[in-house]
């Protein structure tokens, strides 16, 4: 009798076939004996991924759709209602596996079982020192806090959709991904802990996370971030933290110290200087370059003044004028 898979892959690609390639040559290599599924979700892509795919068909057990334009949150929802499995492993389709990638999940279930999870993302040996600088910056706990896996709470952790687990008893209970974008992964964390389902960090489960991105896209991206936060604030009372200012008070500190070294009054400038030093040497340790540890500061520049600039205007709308999300931030809505 055939054995049906526990785990289903779930993997949402809009118009970039060359990454799922990547994505499913690193799954030919994963060191696991049991069967899993692979669910890829076309959302409305133009250029697509389907020839791409049947390359694999006969090595993988791959079920492949193609659906209108809806964003990647009802993306997954529509691979998770179409997945056999009872357990979802959702990635982006910008990452490679490690080979002991399923390996991992399943011992660190079996250690500590929970209905979602979230896992670390790394930067591979052949990324580009650009994806490496703005790796750094993203996953350090002097820039984010360790809400991407590195030093939050493990018991209170809230998992992104890179590298996210959740079982099929959590996707019926709270029916998925919402609308907003980015920003429905702490949402999902927060509807799922109001259930009363439990998160964690694994952080033995990692992907090498390829972001596909330049200086100009990457600010795009975290003044997203900035701005959905507040409306996350105001949809979940209490999740709010002190540290989701620390980018926007960072750039209006830097002014003000910069401004203050005029008149001869140095240590804030000082102090200033002190941070991005220790930013730069966080770098220089973890990828013995020069190069990528400049770049390194110059992506924490863009990302304070984007998540910040985006965290400020989203909170003088949403949460001091108490404009609707929607209306304030069409964009950010799908």
């Amino acid at each position: 009798m055939k054995q049906s898979p526990f785990f289903s892959f779930i993997i949402p690609v809009y118009n970039r076939p060359n990454e799922i390639e990547e994505l499913l040559d690193s799954m030919l290599g994963l060191n696991y004996s049991k069967p899993f599924e692979i669910v890829i979700v076309e959302d409305g892509s133009t250029d697509t991924s389907e020839a791409i795919i049947s390359n694999y068909t006969s090595q993988l057990l791959i079920s492949y759709y193609f659906k209108n334009n809806t964003g990647p949150g009802d993306s997954r929802n529509y691979g998770m209602k179409k997945a056999k499995g009872a357990y979802f492993l959702i990635l982006d389709s910008d990452v490679i596996l490690p080979p002991n990638y399923l390996l991992e999940v399943e011992s660190s279930l079996d250690d500590q079982y929970v209905d979602c999870f979230g896992g670390i993302d790394n930067a591979h040996d052949s990324f580009t020192d650009l994806q490496k600088a703005i790796n750094s910056v993203m996953t350090s706990f002097l820039t984010t806090g360790g809400i991407r896996g590195r030093g939050e709470q493990l018991g209170k952790f809230q998992p992104r959709s890179f590298n996210m687990g959740l079982s099929k008893k959590a996707f019926e209970a709270s029916k998925g991904f919402g609308k907003i974008h980015p920003g429905e992964d702490p949402d999902l964390s927060m509807r799922l802990w109001d259930l009363g389902f439990e998160t964690s960090l694994f952080n033995k489960v990692t992907v090498f996370h390829k972001r596909r991105i330049s200086w100009n896209k990457f600010l795009i991206q975290v003044t997203k971030f900035g701005k959905c936060r507040p409306i996350l604030n105001s949809w979940h009372k209490g999740s709010s933290k002190i540290t989701y200012w620390f980018p926007t008070l960072f750039c209006f500190g830097t002014l003000v110290a910069c401004i203050l070294a005029l008149f001869s009054f140095f240590w804030p400038l000082i102090l200033v200087g002190a941070y991005v030093l220790l930013l730069f040497f966080e770098t220089l340790f973890v990828y013995k370059s020069f190069k990528i540890a400049v770049m390194s500061v110059w992506a924490m520049c863009i990302q304070f003044y984007g998540y910040g600039k985006g965290f400020f205007i989203s909170f003088v709308k949403v949460s001091l004028l108490k404009m609707v999300p929607e209306k304030a931030f069409p964009k950010l809505f799908f």
